[in-house]
């Protein structure tokens, strides 16, 4: 039998960064996302022998271990043997050999929520496989430990929830690791208009996360009295983006996504740079009405909202920096998992 699973990536499109602690604890966060029709995917597959096999197909990388109830973290597919050891310390799983397989439908760094999506695709594909009782917010915050706990990797926590909840949520985030999932009820002719009109583009980099969130730490733990503000303001937004998509405001989205970008320079360093200023410059000429960096910042996917018909005079103007505008589609599904 192979158990397989899947999680939709996600975009913020509001708020993001105020789900990371101290932040969150401190003051309560708050991010609106939606995921999108790119996934991560897992696949178990039980062997005879006694060998462990992870494998990142996207990656070309494999590693094979005899069998054992702990892998090695060494840098190499540390998020599919991290997920393997805190389920078998957790759950005491059966000790067999298996081959663990996993694809992503974005490149790491990228913006999208891509490791921890992985993660939470990683976990559901073990939940099928020994049947273990964990509901949706179970799945999520173990991820989430995993991730910061376990592997000691920096970030927030809207990730997980996405990927194990899907849809459109606004989420709250609390201190003691308290997280509030609230699906939104949008009209399918909002959210037809809203997937029309927000363009997906890859700057065709991706960053290293860590040390952005890390310096967002500091200046929380600091009290940079301007990073903390402006996460402030970042989480206004995210109450201003669910209103304008709950009331179909729609041509106040760019203006709201706009306002956001100007907070979250005031985050971090590097969370922008020339290169993406360019690049949201011109698209604002070609009709954009404003957009954002998904994720920390740095690189990865930006988004734009491009009212009436300028998507494709933006679009055309965005191809001109080397990059990719990618399609997709908004989805309802979350983890899903299932064996054949």
């Amino acid at each position: 039998m192979i158990f397989r699973s899947k999680a939709p990536l996600r975009i913020g499109l509001a708020g993001g960064g105020t789900d990371v602690s101290p932040y969150s604890d401190l003051y309560g966060g708050a991010i609106l996302n939606a995921t999108v029709s790119l996934s991560a995917y897992a696949c178990i597959e039980p062997t005879t022998d006694n060998e462990i096999i992870v494998e990142a197909l996207d990656r070309n990388e494999q590693q094979r271990f005899s069998l054992s109830p702990s892998l090695p973290i060494d840098g190499k597919l540390d998020l599919l043997k991290g997920v393997y050891n805190r389920i078998n310390r957790d759950f005491k799983i059966p000790q067999t050999g298996f081959k663990l397989s996993t694809f992503v439908d974005a490149p790491a760094g990228s913006g999208l929520g891509t490791s921890s999506t992985l993660v939470v695709a990683i976990l559901g594909a073990f939940v099928e496989m020994h049947k273990l009782p964990l509901g949706d917010y179970d799945i999520a915050h173990l991820a989430y430990e995993i991730e910061r706990q376990d592997l000691s990797l920096a970030g927030g926590r809207q990730d997980q929830y996405a990927a194990t909840f899907g849809g459109v949520n606004f989420m709250e985030f609390y201190e003691n690791d308290k997280v509030i999932v609230n699906p939104l009820r949008i009209r399918p002719q909002y959210m037809h208009e809203l997937e029309n009109n927000l363009v997906l583009y890859f700057t065709a980099t991706s960053r290293e996360s860590a040390t952005i969130i890390k310096e967002q730490v500091k200046n929380v733990s600091d009290k940079n009295e301007a990073s903390i503000d402006a996460m402030h303001q970042l989480k206004e937004q995210a109450k201003m983006m669910k209103e304008a998509l709950l009331k179909g405001k729609l041509s106040a989205i760019g203006e709201i996504l706009d306002y956001g970008f100007e907070q979250k320079r005031k985050m971090a360093a590097n969370i922008s740079n020339s290169r993406i200023e360019e690049i949201y410059e011109a698209a604002k000429l070609a009709g954009a009405t404003g957009g954002k960096i998904s994720g920390a910042g740095g690189g990865g996917f930006m988004i734009f909202y491009c009212p009436g018909n300028t998507n494709y005079a933006v679009k055309k103007a965005l191809l001109n920096f080397g990059g990719e505008v990618k399609n997709y589609s908004f989805t309802n599904y979350g983890l899903t998992s299932w064996s054949i």
